[in-house]
């Protein structure tokens, strides 16, 4: 069997016009795992009312962190596709699970080149509803439907894996030589409360309060917020950070229901309502810098804590195309490839 490797990531809209932000939001946020309503409700949700207020706002954003080359998150993922590809004899495609450029176009320039097994790769450190489980049932839809003689292995989530750990707090290190901080907030993509109910595989254990996350439970395999805190335990363990010099938050939530907490935005204005002159915020939830990272955090952050009376506020890049990262990617695709040989 001839192996490819496919790399998959969030997506982005074709560009910064109010007509394919919405193009993008309305394939995005229609996904039941999502928006996981019931379909009526999800339709008049997104389609009645979001999607008739939300697109201008967003693709101002998006004009704010807009490159000359293209989407920032497209722009940095080609350029992690092209490092890997150099590193391994193995074609590489890259996919995103919302946007033009889909699954489907990614897995037929794979078996255009002969591949039939092909090593999918979701660019995710943790597993959640909304990011890993959505990627790898439409991949397994688009597979029994169009590319019924190939298989699919993937990459299971990786965000408690040491040499994953060594890669991203030594860049975190890195960016923050020199820099005087008091505070370094780890800041996670937000999902909806239900969602860490949902993917509790023992029906019981998740139970969102101060201790089930310390616990150790089956659930944890699944379970979005564990898997957060665990990266922030882990960075915090491997670069020495003193109790109370750090913190984990949750942002980009979406309407009214419970979101995972604390919230980014409230902990960055908190922190300078407290005080604190100078901190630094990380997004481990990305392995691409993206809309969340450049505008959210980067621009609306910053804002936050200026207003709050905070001085000095620093961005750690995401990994990237980082060289350790892209050897890691390189190494794990290896480590598959002769597993799979034997």
């Amino acid at each position: 069997m001839k192996k490819g490797i496919l790399l998959v990531n969030l997506g982005s809209p074709d560009s910064p016009e109010p007509k394919d932000v919405k193009r993008y939001l309305g394939e995005f946020l229609m996904d039941e795992r999502v928006i996981d309503v019931p379909l009526w409700a999800r339709t008049l949700l997104v389609k009645g009312i979001i999607l008739n207020t939300r697109p201008k706002a967003s693709a101002a954003a998006y004009k704010k962190i807009w490159w000359e080359e293209g989407s920032p998150l497209i722009v940095l993922s080609e350029q992690l596709q092209d490092k890997v590809q150099e590193a391994i004899q193995y074609p590489v495609a890259l996919a995103m699970r919302y946007g033009s450029m889909s699954i489907k176009k990614g897995l037929q320039e794979l078996v255009d080149k002969g591949v039939d097994e092909v090593f999918l790769i979701p660019l995710y450190p943790q597993f959640a509803m909304a990011t890993t489980e959505t990627i790898l049932v439409l991949a397994e839809e688009i597979r029994q439907e169009h590319f019924s003689n190939i298989k699919i292995d993937s990459l299971p989530a990786f965000y408690n894996n040491p040499e994953y750990i060594e890669v991203l707090s030594s860049s975190i290190a890195r960016n923050l030589e020199g820099i005087n901080y008091e505070h370094l907030l780890f800041s996670y993509h937000g999902v909806p409360e239900r969602h860490i109910r949902k993917s509790d595989i023992t029906k019981s254990h998740c139970k969102i309060d101060g201790s089930c996350c310390a616990t150790p439970s089956p659930a944890h395999e699944f379970c979005y917020r564990h898997q957060c805190k665990e990266v922030t335990r882990l960075v915090a363990e491997k670069l020495g950070f003193a109790p109370g010099t750090y913190s984990t938050s949750f942002q980009s939530r979406l309407g009214f229901d419970p979101w995972l907490q604390p919230y980014t935005d409230r902990t960055i204005e908190r922190l300078g309502k407290e005080g604190v002159k100078n901190m630094a915020i990380v997004t481990p939830a990305f392995v691409s810098d993206c809309l969340e990272t450049l505008e959210e955090i980067a621009m609306e952050g910053e804002e936050i804590f200026h207003e709050m009376g905070g001085k000095d506020f620093t961005t750690v890049p995401c990994l990237n195309a980082d060289a350790p990262w892209v050897n890691l990617l390189a190494k794990w695709i290896n480590n598959w490839a002769v597993s799979e040989n034997v």
